[in-house]
């Protein structure tokens, strides 16, 4: 298997963070393609795919980029190269799996615990910003459910979550600047923010399992 893998990002608040540090700290290379800003890259043969988070539903028909990417995605599984998608990337992995994406209800911005966990996902709570919920495509394996719906799913060597392990203070931080859109949902920032320094160092040693649950997966 090539060394080296292939991240997309979304724009510069969804960079990979804590799990481009557990990558760098398992000597696993890899390359970040911003694919709102550059063009969606040809698949070659990465060591694996990561899909990041995105403000864009990854059912929209605009920007392009969205449907080129879910394409992508069904590339690599049809190569068995491995993909992990991380809330947009999970639902953009869903649809390349034939899955479905629908309205999340309710929405949810902040720390959920998970129930009807698997081996290698805590309960958690984990980081949660996501207005569209993913369902668990047909022929994989649902590992976690929060309140609204499936939130972690297996396929063979892909894995697919609805929130966020990656995510560190700094980046909810960045995300927390749209007070309005918070509020609206009942969650202030000032809480958020304080909470998320609060479960921190849980969150990554809860990040750091689950990166390596899916890694000691490829081999399957």
């Amino acid at each position: 298997m090539p060394d080296g893998g292939l991240i997309l990002s979304h724009g510069e608040d969804g960079p990979a963070a804590l799990l481009g540090d557990w990558l760098t700290e398992h000597g696993v290379g890899f390359d970040v393609v911003d694919v709102s800003r550059d063009p969606v890259p040809a698949l070659g043969e990465p060591a694996f795919v990561a899909s990041l988070g995105a403000v864009e539903s990854a059912r929209a028909s605009e920007p392009g980029w969205v449907a080129e990417e879910v394409a992508l995605l069904a590339r690599a599984v049809d190569a068995d190269v491995p993909v992990l998608g991380l809330c947009f990337g999970g639902q953009a992995l869903c649809l390349a799996l034939g899955g479905e994406v629908g309205a999340a209800s309710p929405a949810q911005i902040g720390w959920f615990e998970l129930s009807d966990v698997s081996a290698g996902i805590a309960e958690g709570p984990w980081f949660h910003w996501h207005y569209e919920q993913l369902s668990v495509p047909s022929g994989a394996r649902e590992l976690a459910r929060s309140a609204a719906g499936p939130a972690a799913f297996r396929a063979g060597r892909h894995l697919g979550v609805q929130f966020h392990p990656e995510v560190t203070v700094e980046v909810i931080e960045s995300w927390a600047r749209s007070e309005e859109e918070l509020e609206r949902l009942g969650v202030r920032a000032e809480e958020l923010i304080e909470e998320s320094r609060r479960r921190a160092p849980v969150a990554r040693r809860n990040a750091w399992d689950l990166f390596s649950m899916w890694w000691e997966g490829l081999g399957s």
